[in-house]
């Protein structure tokens, strides 16, 4: 359970993260679509976050799953994503497609940020 005197701060270092991530991936060349976008609880299953969704130049869509992490230790800020994530990702995913009326070519990347070390996963899991 998250205490909840933490969640504020927690929440402002996550968006911190999510704007370094940001500013880093549209100096690579890809436009923001959308932030945050959430996916409601169900009745069977929790919801789902998309930290940023982008386009790339190429026209891919790119769903971005932002972590960071004051440090490398314990794996780092990439190896936090659990399969459980995983899965609220691709759900989170599937539902902002089915909006569209013609699906692009997509990718799932990882913005790690370890301390001041910022590392870009293109492709870093797939869809299915």
């Amino acid at each position: 359970m998250v205490d909840k005197a933490q969640a504020p701060v927690s929440k402002q270092r996550g968006d911190a993260a999510e704007a370094q991530a940001l500013a880093h991936l549209q100096r690579q060349g890809l436009r923001l679509v959308e932030r945050n976008y959430r996916v409601a609880r169900g009745p069977s299953a929790r919801g789902g976050e998309i930290d940023l969704i982008l386009r790339d130049r190429d026209g891919t869509l790119v769903f971005v799953e932002v972590r960071a992490r004051s440090n490398g230790r314990h794996g780092g800020a990439a190896a936090s994503i659990g399969t459980a994530k995983l899965a609220r990702l691709r759900r989170a995913a599937q539902h902002y497609l089915q909006r569209l009326p013609v699906l692009p070519p997509c990718r799932f990347d990882v913005v790690a940020i370890d301390g001041g070390h910022i590392d870009w996963l293109q492709g870093a899991f797939d869809g299915g």
